[in-house]
């Protein structure tokens, strides 16, 4: 599920082209669906038709009623795990996953299949340990103590990417119901999970969910579950580079 801005073509035929487009690794099918909220600006109107015959050609598209915007993700995040609960229960295991991201498929699959992986309240990414509460308003990271009093968010999982049981969204969207929503979507599900009192699990290679990779060689490169990309172009390449080495 990549959460992405309507007018974001570029970062979804370059997902699209590349990772997005793989059906069945190991014998699993997977499929990549797009969320976007609604249009806004003045050609609203122009940029939701060229959404719908988007949505017309790829059919990989889903549309919810809220405006797309920074101040939303979280919005966006619970109607990602609102739809995987009610839409799509069949599924084992659901990956929320920025637009601007590196995906290796093959590595995700490999963690999900070890026989130590377990299928039921389990989360895993980029953990972030510790981290204070932002309270500078001129941030757009700042959240207020009357929407999050603690000092300090618990653990959670970075947001660019975490891969989680489906078993998760059903009981992450009835915890949300009690709590006040606050903008850092990753943060908010964190909080949303020690509610629930399931803690994110560690990886085991936690070096296989990157941020921004300092030397993106190939064989780095081939060992990632997820990495961030500058850009569309960098998606593609990054995939390129992989591909063409792997067996």
């Amino acid at each position: 599920m990549v959460p992405v801005a309507p007018n974001q073509v570029a970062a979804r035929n370059a997902i699209r082209s590349t990772w997005g487009n793989e059906s069945t690794v190991q014998g699993k099918a997977v499929i990549t669906l797009f969320l976007v909220g609604l249009t806004g600006g003045s050609d609203s109107e122009k940029a939701q038709q060229q959404l719908e015959e988007e949505s017309r050609q790829h059919r990989d598209l889903l549309q919810s009623n809220f405006v797309d915007s920074y101040f939303n993700l979280t919005i966006k995040t619970m109607v990602i795990m609102d739809w995987l609960a009610t839409r799509c229960p069949q599924a084992t295991f659901s990956m929320k996953i920025d637009s601007d991201m590196y995906l290796n498929l093959e590595n995700l699959m490999t963690l999900l299949l070890a026989p130590n992986t377990p299928r039921q309240n389990y989360i895993t990414g980029f953990l972030m340990w510790d981290r204070p509460v932002n309270r500078n308003k001129k941030s757009k990271y700042y959240v207020s103590e009357e929407l999050y009093p603690e000092p300090k968010y618990p653990t959670y999982v970075m947001g660019v990417g975490y891969v989680f049981s489906n078993d998760l969204p059903k009981k992450i969207v009835e915890a949300s119901k009690d709590l006040k929503p606050f903008n850092m979507e990753d943060a908010f599900v964190g909080v949303c999970l020690k509610r629930l009192g399931i803690k994110p699990s560690r990886a085991p290679d936690p070096s296989q969910f990157r941020t921004f990779m300092k030397d993106s060689k190939r064989h780095d490169l081939s060992k990632v579950i997820t990495t961030i990309a500058r850009s569309p172009k960098q998606i593609i390449e990054f995939w390129q580079n992989v591909t063409k080495i792997s067996p």
